[in-house]
């Protein structure tokens, strides 16, 4: 018999379940077959069967997938959700599931309801009353504790107790004595309870503790940092991002999770996550400071090692870097460098035209859209595509990614983990929590796997890189003194004022100028962040601790929430600094003219939301989004006049919404006390000078202008 299948799918609706709503969908194939071997019985002619004896079957099976649930139901699902051909089930609840429920709470139920033979027999998972049944259950435990393990064995990190792990252990003893899986858990609490404490961001952190005695941080000297090859640089920067990246644990980027990283008793929450956005921020803050570091650099020095820095920019994306790569293109774009118009001009066409092009992998054009293609395309190639280069700076890539290739090793790819952290929080904002009857919303977990299943790609495709580490580059990395913001802003005028502002004439200053000007402020224009973070200000109006925040262009989040991040944006070359000053580390961290944003950064984990849609282009529908309505909803900004008032919160907002509801919101998210609602007045900000006042009991979404940003401020009254 020779066969053909063809296969379809259809909507086959909903199916309502005490505690559980489950999706479902037809799968019908049909399948065609020929009985060749009786072709000429049949009078065929050769082996040919005529097609009225072509015989067509069709065999329709049912997918369920459940899309919300209680807790019980969801773990319950576990151990079903193959026998439904919802085989993806599994890794999506073991991925998300730390945004709703403990890993205690998820174990007690699976080992002691569902694992527990004598209490199953009693209804929570059928026909358990023969032997095979309880074959069938013990395979479908291992199999959810396998995958456990296998993928998220850091939920049974608790030192000093370890009791989920031990908790399985003992099931382990009484159910599955001596197999292979009691070995591994056995193995892995000797592991955890062996292995010492240490710092999560490891070597990258910058502060002195983590420097060998009697070393002190110091400002870059030139020469030393002009020793160091463009690619060696690069290479130890990416050596330094894929040991960070590899231990990011997915579930710490979630947005229910990372948004409340501010809350006093969350200073150690999602310790991975801040790892990464330290060593952006020391990578950072190097650039500045090895530019501006020295005083006594001549303009031709200076602009000699922004080239350097270019140079090793380049050498990243070579690397497929994104990570450095962005955080150099980010401090080059700092207001105390963009400023350096005199230094700018002595920076030859041909780097010049290199930034250019490594600058507009992060346009904020749709959505980040080329800097997304660019990361999935390249997530599981061997190197990196550099055809869409200059020809000039092309023949200089292909030769130093040919070098690469003759290696004969792979290059995974290291992300700018903004991307994600934004994507996520957006998520997590438009989408809710549950649904009618207080059941979890498991399509919202579906969604957000899409984007943690992208980060996990990418941290197995970093197992390629055979990078060794040089002490003599990262001794020197970690011995920077990093500049504040007033120091790198002060230095900046001290450099740009001793300029010879005659080394140019007055034509090829003025072409000049033109020329930076195109590459600043042209279609896709790129803001500069500020050059340090703010210090985030508890409730109740203290400084308190600085804490995490990448130091990164606001490009990536222009239309979101700031979290820890205020950005000043770049202003012509003529007056670079007119539009916008820096702030001081006491104040509350922008001018009027300041732009506060969302999230400059990994650490803001904010969103960009001016075109959500192409990130999410698998959705049903279109999310709410950041500065339009849409379908009776939309997302505002929401900052707390005062101490706070750089620091934007987003708001999802319907046609239902008035003035209480969006201010009790409000309170919730600055971790203030919701019942305070009357004590506090909601105004839109218009312009610089302009607010709009609403009354009491305004319907937010209708009363709003929609045709300025939608940004709020929550004040107290008078």
């Amino acid at each position: 018999f020779s066969f053909s299948w063809q296969t379809t799918f259809q909507d086959g609706g909903e199916e309502v379940e005490d505690g559980a709503v489950y999706n479902v969908t037809l799968k019908k194939v049909q399948i065609q077959q020929a009985a060749n071997k009786g072709a000429r019985w049949l009078g065929g002619e050769g082996d040919q069967l005529p097609p009225e004896h072509t015989v067509r079957q069709y065999e329709t099976s049912k997918i369920r997938a459940i899309k919300a649930g209680t807790l019980e139901k969801l773990v319950e699902n576990l151990l079903t959700a193959f026998g439904d051909a919802d085989f993806s089930y599994i890794s999506i609840f073991l991925a998300t599931y730390r945004a709703f429920a403990s890993p205690r709470a998820v174990l007690e139920l699976l080992l002691d309801r569902f694992g527990n033979l004598e209490t199953s027999s009693q209804g929570e998972v059928a026909n358990l009353n023969s032997l095979e049944s309880e074959m069938v259950l013990r395979a479908e435990i291992a199999s959810v504790l396998r995958a456990w393990l296998d993928q998220c064995s850091e939920d049974f990190r608790e030192p000093p107790d370890y009791i989920c792990l031990l908790k399985l252990l003992d099931y382990l003893k009484n159910n599955m004595p001596n197999s292979d899986m009691e070995s591994r858990v056995q193995n892995l609490l000797k592991q955890f309870q062996n292995q010492e404490v240490e710092a999560v961001d490891g070597f990258c952190s910058t502060s002195s503790s983590d420097l060998v005695d009697g070393e002190e941080l110091e400002i870059s000297n030139p020469e030393e940092f002009s020793s160091f090859q463009d690619h060696v640089v690069a290479e130890q920067l990416t050596y330094m991002d894929v040991m960070l990246f590899r231990r990011v644990v997915p579930y710490h980027c979630l947005g229910s999770i990372w948004s409340q990283r501010d809350k006093k008793e969350n200073k150690n929450l999602a310790p991975t996550v801040r790892a990464t956005i330290t060593q952006f921020n020391a990578v950072t803050k190097c650039v500045i400071s090895t530019i501006l570091g020295t005083r006594e650099l001549k303009i031709q020095q200076r602009a000699k090692i922004i080239e350097k820095w270019i140079h090793i920019a380049h050498e990243c994306r070579i690397l497929k870097n994104f990570s450095s790569l962005r955080a150099i293109i980010s401090a080059l774009q700092s207001n105390s460098i963009y400023r350096l118009k005199t230094t700018w001009m002595c920076v030859s066409k041909d780097i010049l035209l290199m930034y250019e092009e490594l600058s507009e992998i992060f346009s904020d054009h749709d959505n980040y859209l080329t800097s997304r293609e660019l990361l999935m395309k390249e997530a599981t190639s061997k190197f990196a595509n550099l055809d869409s280069s200059e020809k000039e700076n092309q023949k200089k890539s292909q030769k130093r990614l040919q070098l690469q290739k003759n290696k004969g090793v792979m290059q995974g790819t290291v992300p700018y983990l903004g991307t994600f952290l934004t994507d996520l929080i957006m998520l997590d904002t438009a989408l809710q929590d549950y649904v009618e009857g207080g059941l979890i919303n498991f399509e919202k977990r579906r969604r957000e796997f899409e984007v943690i299943a992208q980060i996990k790609l990418l941290q197995s495709s970093c197992n390629s890189y055979c990078l060794i580490p040089d002490q003599k580059f990262i001794q020197w990395f970690r011995r920077q003194r990093h500049l504040t913001e007033e120091e790198s802003y002060k230095l900046s005028r001290e450099a740009e004022a001793a300029a010879d502002t005659n080394i140019l004439s007055p034509k090829s200053q003025k072409s000049m100028v033109k020329r930076i000007s195109t590459l600043f402020l042209g279609t896709d224009v790129f803001t500069p962040p500020k050059e340090q973070p703010l210090k985030s200000s508890p409730v109740g109006g203290s400084s308190g601790e600085s804490t995490d925040s990448a130091s990164v262009s606001s490009c990536e989040f222009n239309h979101s929430e700031t979290e820890d991040v205020c950005v000043t944006p770049v202003s012509s070359p003529e007056d670079p600094l007119k539009k916008g000053s820096i702030s001081s580390d006491k104040g509350s961290g922008c001018s009027k003219g300041s732009v506060c944003d969302a999230g400059s950064g990994p650490d803001s984990g904010s969103m960009p939301c001016r075109d959500s849609g192409s990130a999410l282009s698998s959705a049903p529908r279109a999310l709410p989004v950041y500065n339009r309505q849409s379908e009776g909803s939309c997302i505002i900004r929401v900052s707390m006049d005062g101490l706070q008032d750089s620091i934007y919160k987003s708001i999802l907002i319907t046609n239902q919404d008035r003035i209480p509801d969006v201010t009790q919101r409000a309170l919730l998210k600055h971790n203030l006390e919701p019942d305070a609602v009357e004590d506090y007045e909601l105004v839109q900000v218009i312009s610089e000078d302009k607010e709009l006042a609403f009354p009491r009991d305004a319907n937010v979404f209708y009363g709003m202008n929609s045709h300025v940003n939608f940004d709020f401020i929550l004040r107290k009254r008078a």
